[in-house]
């Protein structure tokens, strides 16, 4: 009596990059690290020790818990106006991670539909866009964005504005090659052949098939946002105070950098943290979801 065998059921694309992804250890270290700091400015206000605003000269320039002249309860030390630097550091990382997920979502939606409509149409629409990407492919991000908010004004909205309007253009290059391709595959050429109009071929057929690599480069653009938003913050022009930002925690810093050396560098290695992760973990993504990748030699 011979017995049967049952073979397991075929894995789709997603799931066999997320096993390919479950696999990389490098990309899940860094994921965990990410989720980590995205918890941590989600509940902010419950495990912060002390209120980030509350500042005493009493305190001021107070070292970290492991050095001689420390108190009790500062675990990283007070910054020059004796405010908690590790509180001011969990509240800093709800401002940089939600500037960075607001401004890479809306700018993944426009940059996906703009390249989309480009690479579809082709025409004097693709022409608009290109020649659109290509001036603002021109101006230095960092310029760009300081000319911005000297002209509107520091501010939470107004930089995820001036962030949002040269952010988009990285996505759209990236849709807008990806559907040139799609749009001379077959099964495309099949939807135009029972009559479907440009709107369904461009959001059901060829849609799902980018998605894997804007989200690789939505990931990967969230580790430039939030150096861009500490960039801006370092200058003066992002968020204000007394709203703790990590940007401006490493500019208060500046003139301590002797004396009281983690006012500057302790925001500085949370700034490091979630981009060196992001940055993993998208090339993780990336290596798991592209499928040249893992084509039969």
């Amino acid at each position: 009596m011979s017995a049967t065998t049952v073979e397991a059921p075929a894995l789709s694309p997603t799931g066999l990059a997320l096993r390919r992804l479950a696999g990389n250890r490098t990309a899940l270290a860094s994921l965990v690290v990410v989720a980590c700091f995205a918890l941590m400015a989600l509940l902010a206000p419950w495990i912060a020790p002390q209120d980030p605003t509350d500042a005493d000269l009493f305190r001021r320039l107070l070292p970290p818990a492991w050095m001689e002249g420390a108190e009790p309860g500062f675990w990283l030390g007070a910054d020059g106006l004796g405010r908690d630097i590790l509180s001011r550091l969990i509240h800093g990382a709800r401002v940089s991670l939600s500037v960075a997920a607001i401004v890479v979502g809306i700018a993944a939606v426009i940059g996906t539909l703009a390249g989309l409509a480009a690479g579809y149409l082709r025409g004097w629409v693709d022409v608009a866009v290109s020649r659109l990407v290509d001036t603002l492919l021109g101006f230095p991000y960092l310029v760009f964005a300081i000319g911005l908010m000297a002209m509107m004004g520091p501010g939470l909205h107004n930089i995820i504005l001036a962030l949002v309007l040269k952010e988009w253009v990285f996505t759209c290059r990236v849709v807008r090659g990806e559907t040139l391709v799609a749009r001379e595959q077959d099964y495309v050429e099949a939807a135009r052949a029972i009559g479907c109009g440009p709107r369904h071929i461009m959001l059901r057929e060829i849609l799902p098939n980018v998605l894997s690599p804007v989200l690789v480069v939505a990931t990967f653009r969230m580790a430039y946002v939030i150096i861009m938003e500490a960039s801006l913050s370092f200058l003066g022009l992002g968020v204000q105070p007394p709203t703790p930002s990590w940007g401006s925690m490493v500019a208060d810093g500046r003139d301590f950098l002797v004396e009281a050396w983690w006012v500057s560098t302790l925001p500085g290695l949370a700034i490091l943290l979630p981009v060196l992760s992001i940055n993993l973990a998208s090339q993780g993504l990336r290596d798991a979801f592209d499928p040249r990748l893992h084509q039969p030699s």
